[in-house]
């Protein structure tokens, strides 16, 4: 059963930056990948971000040059690295994890099976 912990979510002013962490209990990195999703009040929850076993990681077209997605397989634990944060970026992020599917030619990460209890961000302009 994989357990997922968010946190590092907060309050910052347009323009600043934040690390999301996202802690994992019984999940393999060798097996399994990990994806950001976010959601606002009163909107559908989007994917932000997500990374696959060896690395090739993909981001929503909102986020791209903004955010950056890492993993640190010995802690086991995904990050989100979010600089130039906007208003529209307030949300709150959730954490998945998911199995890695080839798709036209391409690895991706899907089937989010095990989520996370959430984090806030909020920016303010």
């Amino acid at each position: 059963q994989v357990q997922l912990v968010e946190s590092g979510g907060g309050s910052v002013e347009a323009g600043g930056s934040l690390r999301l962490s996202c802690a994992a209990s019984g999940y393999d990195y060798r097996r399994n990948c990990m994806g950001w999703f976010r959601q606002a009040p009163g909107k559908e929850r989007e994917g932000v971000a997500s990374i696959v076993p060896g690395g090739t990681s993909t981001y929503a077209d909102s986020v791209k040059g903004r955010f950056t997605i890492s993993e640190d397989n010995a802690k086991n634990t995904v990050y989100l690295q979010m600089n130039s944060l906007k208003s529209e970026d307030t949300a709150m992020y959730y954490c998945a994890a998911g199995t890695p599917r080839l798709r036209m030619y391409r690895w991706i990460c899907d089937d989010f099976a095990y989520w996370g209890q959430g984090t806030q961000v909020t920016v303010s302009s």
